[in-house]
């Protein structure tokens, strides 16, 4: 599993995992593995919109969020054309709220309103 692997990589630090049908539980096991992740800086989540079990959305969004809360690795998420919409993007920006390391943050096509954008 990729979350178990960021649990304990020291090693790399980009992983692109663009248009591979992640869901949200797979969103899930990788916001796990972020949480204690100290060498990951870039990470590419994007085009992700479909899998047979769903699509990263706003409970993917929420796991990703609770990573963000506590990971100071991370410099750039992208989580472009997944389906997280205005609730998800909530959710970014609670965890954005105290992270100091997110530099560079993509969230076009998933829907995201004003409202939503806000939260941000």
């Amino acid at each position: 599993h990729i979350g178990e692997g960021l649990k304990n990589n020291k090693a790399l630090t980009m992983l692109k995992l663009c248009g591979n049908g992640i869901s949200d539980k797979g969103a899930q096991h990788i916001g796990e593995g972020l949480k204690n992740n100290k060498a990951l800086t870039y990470l590419d989540l994007g085009g992700n919109p479909y899998s047979n079990e769903g699509m990263i959305g706003a409970e993917g969004a929420m796991h990703i969020a609770q990573a963000l809360k506590v990971n100071k690795a991370l410099t750039s998420l992208n989580l472009r054309e997944n389906e997280i919409y205005d609730k998800g993007a909530q959710h970014i920006g609670e965890g954005l709220k105290n992270n100091k390391a997110l530099t560079m943050l993509k969230l076009c096509g998933n829907g995201i309103s004003d409202k939503g954008a806000q939260h941000i």
